[in-house]
This record gives C-alpha cells, sequence and structure tokens, in this order.
C-alpha cells in the first residue's frame, strides 16, 4: 500500500484544519519544501498536496508551492483544490503535478470532469470523494467541504468508475484531523460493492484518507484492499514517525 503524506497549503505555509473548518487553521510549517524534502528522505515517493486557497477560491492559486516541490524533489505529487477548469489542469500538470483530484467538480460539472478523464487518462485523474457522516447516508460535499449534495457516497464512486474513473482518494469529514482513527467500515463498502470494470479489468484504487491516528492502522487499511493512505495531522502532532513509515516502505 503507498503511502501518501499531506501537504494543505494556505498562503503558501503548511496548514492542518479540523473537519475542513478554515477557523481551525494550524501552521506546522512556513516551507512547504522544507517539510516535503523530510518525507523524501524517510524514502516517501508519493505526496498529497491540497491548495486550500485555491479550493476557496474555485481556481488554482498556490501553483507556485506545487512547481517548487516538483523541482526540488523527486516526490510523485497529486494535486486539488480549486480545479475547476482547463487552465488549472494546465497550470498544475505544468508546475509539475503527476496527478490532479477532482472533487466538486465532479459533482456540480461532471462533463467537464469526464472530459478531463478522457484527455489525460485515468492514470492522471483522481476522483476525490469526500463524504458527510456514513451513517446519515454519506452524502458527497463540494466546496472546500462547505456545502453537502444529494450524491450518496457508493453510487457517486461507481457512477464514475463505469466513466474510467480507477484512482479515487476517499474522505470521511467527520473523521479528518481527529485523530480517531479511519473509517474502515466505509472502505471496506465501498471496495465490497465497486466492480472491476469489464472492459479493462481493472479494480478500484481506493486511497484512504481521514483520521488516521497510530501506525497500527496502515497496515489494517492494506488489508482492507485500500492502495494507498493519506496521513497528515499523525505526522505533524509525531503520532506516526516517519521512521515507522520509512520501516514499513522497506519492509511491507
Amino acid at each position: 500500500m503507498r503511502i501518501i503524506p499531506a501537504i494543505d497549503i494556505i498562503d503558501g505555509k503548511c496548514v492542518r484544519l479540523t473537519k475542513g473548518n478554515y477557523d481551525t487553521k494550524k501552521i506546522y510549517n512556513e516551507n512547504p519544501l522544507e517539510v516535503a524534502k523530510e518525507f523524501e528522505a524517510a524514502g516517501i515517493e508519493y505526496l498529497h498536496v491540497v491548495d486550500l486557497d485555491g479550493a476557496k477560491a474555485s481556481q488554482i492559486i498556490n501553483y507556485k508551492v506545487l512547481e517548487q516541490i516538483a523541482t526540488k524533489t523527486n516526490l510523485k505529487i497529486d494535486f486539488g483544490g480549486g480545479l475547476k477548469a482547463d487552465k488549472d489542469l494546465e497550470i498544475a500538470f505544468n508546475s509539475g503535478a503527476n496527478q490532479i483530484t477532482g472533487g466538486s467538480i465532479a459533482v456540480k460539472n461532471p462533463t467537464i470532469f469526464e472530459s478531463w478523464i478522457a484527455k489525460y487518462g485515468s492514470e492522471k485523474i483522481i476522483l476525490g470523494a469526500d463524504f458527510y457522516p456514513y451513517k446519515s447516508g454519506g452524502k458527497i460535499a463540494t466546496n472546500g467541504w462547505q456545502e453537502e449534495s444529494r450524491l450518496e457516497l457508493i453510487p457517486f464512486i461507481t457512477d464514475y468508475q463505469q466513466k474510467g474513473i480507477q484512482y479515487v482518494i476517499c474522505t470521511d469529514i467527520s473523521k479528518d484531523g481527529m485523530l480517531q482513527g479511519p473509517s474502515f467500515d466505509v472502505y471496506h463498502d465501498i471496495l465490497s460493492n465497486t466492480v472491476i470494470s469489464s472492459a479493462v479489468e481493472k479494480s478500484l484504487k481506493l486511497i484512504a484518507s481521514g483520521g488516521i491516528s497510530s501506525f497500527e492502522e496502515i497496515p489494517k487499511l492494506a488489508k482492507n484492499g485500500c492502495e494507498g493512505v493519506i496521513i497528515g495531522k499523525a505526522i505533524y502532532e509525531n503520532k506516526i514517525s516517519l521512521k515507522q513509515l520509512e520501516n514499513y516502505i522497506v519492509n511491507g
């Protein structure tokens, strides 16, 4: 399973929020590149970068930070936050993103999101499926988690899987930043209810996100069938050490 640390950016700084609430912003480092280099030094190959300013503005903002990390490390970066138009994707890819994540756009403008899948391919486009509490139906959230759509989590994912999506980042908003453990049951339900596409014979590549609080949860997510895990606050709050992640990457 791929280990994917997260760097969330506001005003060019590395921050974390709780449940997507901008009022809970905590700055961990004023230099995201410095953080990215620490991850790379620990043997980590992947990075999840979120432009929180972009998510609020509905257009890419912090592409210079993306460019700096991409040119000064060898990390494979997936980038999201505010990607709403073709020009946003062009800027993101030109700035060094290996993949982009689309969430709100996949809900509000599926035509353009599907055009991105067709143009760039399923290896480059990740579906962001961020949802409100699963027990209340698991409705997909949009606009930096400020709005709730009418779309339910699993049908949303399976619909896009049929349209060619392979990678899905799934975040339980109620768990995000809480350090109380991920939504194992939700990931199990998703992987039990999604199908292998008969056309390409590729199963869903589900990336768990939100609530990771201890190293012991990582192999459990792998056993559940998750393809990757995004870890943020647990690293910044020293709940999981880079040494533990390095050992996991080396030894599995």
